[in-house]
């Protein structure tokens, strides 16, 4: 078989084909090269000296030397078609997809290769840039053009290290507000943690007038007794964080039972099978969805004890809390939660026994949700439950009439129902505001004796703040929730008394301990000298008598010294525990100084004895 023309000018003789091979009168590239491998194995021959190429479109400048170098260095000295690489001696299909191999290698090396050019221009073009930003800046005096390599290695490890810190940043830092900003709390000095929360000023002043009973809320909540804290959830006041924290954030001798992927905890007093509260997360809505002040007075006691005889059922005290929030802010935040599809229509709304007709509670939409609902439409509804629904659910409806509007009129209405609707909040044993969450943490420890795990956490974003409305809807809204707007404002008066009345209380407890210690220490101190003068005495008996003018002095008068001044420090800290505020104690002054002059005659005259 004659070879191609292509390979007959670089090879010289023709090469004879081997018996059986068909005859070739292509000359496509593959075929060429093995032909020239074989070429190449023959001794002498010109084509020996000569480098096979690398595959098309690939150049020698990208690591792309061909793989059959070596077979062929090492098969250079044999002669002959029977000795031809063995490459040449594979069958087609095999050496395609070895051809294939080496392509795709060849191709990973372009794609590194392109990879560096890119960074290095990318580098290139950075410099320029900056070269250009650094000449419009500082003109004649810095020309980063005539930059040596070692300030362009310097610019460079500079951008590199801007970009690192911008990755990092965004990783830490995904959000709006970085959490880096935490660390200037290092070089400031650490804040009261109930400091004003709502960004006024920190002295608070008084509008109403509290008795020391409204102020001081102490329950002697007994966890293994029968008390129970019944939790009255108002809609979109923060119920829910306030009730997860009740059931997974509290410290208690026997801790909520919270499993994965189930709403309801196990709460049960301990050494007992019995709840010791009654919420959305720890009995479900057992009185109804949202049940209100009227529903629950005459429903948990029911349902807690409604399996059992009258006269078995224990003496329990029922704890309510509950939790408020802004008026206006409440509003805006049931209207996005009825946008997304909520109803409540599983609310009973249960009074004297019964629940309201169609009649007396018509609805605002007629389809399965009010999904889609516009702001104006939801304000035009005059039946709408959202108007002054938190003075609506805190107030005894029974005095009323319930729903039933036409048992007398609405101005006197709407009195009797904020009026007892102040009475309930007033004598709960526990009420919070959305707005202190630090505060009513504060407060809940107090009145309870129970600690929470893990502070509270005050959240300034709220769907509801994302509303912008102007100041007429704001006005509006303020006029749907007047009854509600004066509740908050009252509630929020005695909820700022009750918390300054409780950190006074816990600063003169502190000083009152600090006063105990310190006369503590100084009785041991005179208790201590006394002794050591004492044994003096009794080791210089001649001495003593010779100091001593009056030989029928007592020699047991140190003893007696001491003995009294316990007795006098005994009776002043017995004084102290029983110290009230001056204010509701007058005669308070009178004791103590009575107290104090007391113990300054009688450390005068251990001053005279010595």
């Amino acid at each position: 078989m004659a070879l191609p023309a292509c390979a007959a000018r670089a090879l010289g003789p023709p090469l004879q084909p081997e018996q059986g091979a068909p005859a070739r009168t292509t000359c496509p590239r593959r075929h060429s090269r093995v032909e020239a491998e074989l070429a190449v194995s023959r001794p002498g021959s010109v084509a020996a000296s000569v480098r096979v190429g690398p595959p098309r479109g690939v150049s020698h400048g990208f690591n792309s030397r061909p793989l059959l170098d070596e077979p062929l260095k090492a098969s250079s000295s044999l002669a002959g078609a029977v000795h031809a690489p063995l490459f040449a001696l594979l069958p087609r299909g095999r050496r395609r997809r070895m051809h294939d191999l080496r392509r795709r290698w060849d191709l990973g090396s372009l794609c590194r290769a392109l990879l560096t050019r890119g960074l290095a221009a990318l580098g290139h073009s950075l410099k320029h840039v900056l070269s250009a930003i650094f000449s419009k800046i500082f003109g004649p005096l810095a020309s980063v053009g005539n930059m040596d390599e070692k300030s362009n290695k310097l610019l460079l490890a500079l951008v590199m290290l801007f970009l690192f810190a911008v990755i990092v940043l965004q990783y830490v830092c995904p959000g709006t507000e970085c959490q880096l900003l935490r660390l200037q709390a290092f070089s400031s000095p650490v804040p009261d943690p109930y400091r004003s929360e709502d960004e006024s000023s920190a002295r608070f002043v008084p509008r109403y007038n509290f008795s020391r009973g409204d102020l001081l809320r102490k329950v002697d909540f007994d966890i293994k007794g029968d008390d129970l804290i019944v939790f009255l959830h108002i809609q979109k006041t923060g119920g829910t964080t306030f009730g997860r924290h009740l059931v997974r954030n509290i410290q208690l001798e026997q801790p909520c039972e919270c499993r994965v992927g189930q709403k309801k905890c196990t709460c049960h007093r301990p050494g007992k099978r019995e709840t010791w509260l009654f919420s959305r997360f720890s009995t479900g809505w057992s009185c109804g969805l949202h049940a209100d002040w009227t529903e629950l007075t005459s429903c948990v006691p029911a349902v807690v004890d409604g399996k059992r005889d009258a006269r078995l059922r224990p003496s329990r005290n029922f704890h309510y809390i509950t939790i408020l929030r802004d008026p206006v802010s409440r509003y805006l935040s049931e209207w996005r939660h009825v946008q997304r599809g909520a109803t409540w229509k599983a609310s009973l709304h249960v009074c004297d026994g019964r629940p309201p007709t169609s009649e007396e509670l018509p609805s605002c939409y007629t389809g399965d949700d009010w999904s889609g609902c516009p702001l104006k439409e939801f304000m035009d509804c005059p039946y709408n439950l959202a108007n002054n629904r938190q003075v609506r659910m805190l107030s005894d409806l029974t005095l009323v009439g319930c729903y039933n509007l036409s048992v007398m009129p609405e101005k006197q209405r709407n009195k009797v129902l904020l009026e007892s609707a102040k009475s309930n909040l007033k004598h709960m044993a526990f009420f919070g505001l959305t707005e202190f969450q630090r505060k009513t943490q504060y407060l809940f420890e107090k009145t309870f004796n129970m600690n929470f795990i893990s502070p509270f956490t005050q959240y300034n974003t709220t769907r509801a703040s994302s509303v912008e409305i102007n100041e007429e809807i704001q006005k509006r809204i303020e006029g749907l929730n007047f009854l509600d707007m004066e509740l908050y404002s009252y509630a929020k008066d005695l909820f700022l008394q009750r918390y300054q009345f409780m950190r006074q209380k816990e600063h003169q407890e502190a000083r009152r301990k600090r006063q105990e210690q310190r006369k503590f220490l100084k009785g041991r101190f005179l208790q201590t000298h006394f002794q050591s003068q004492s044994q003096g005495q009794s080791q210089n008996p001649s001495q003593n008598q010779s100091q001593n003018p009056n030989p029928n002095a007592n020699p047991n008068l140190p003893q007696n010294l001491i003995q009294n001044l316990t007795q006098s420090l005994s009776q002043n800290s017995s004084q102290k525990e029983n110290r009230v505020n001056p204010k509701q104690n007058p005669g308070q002054e009178q004791t103590e100084s009575n107290t104090s002059n007391g113990t300054n005659d009688y450390i005068g005259s251990v001053e005279k004895w010595r």
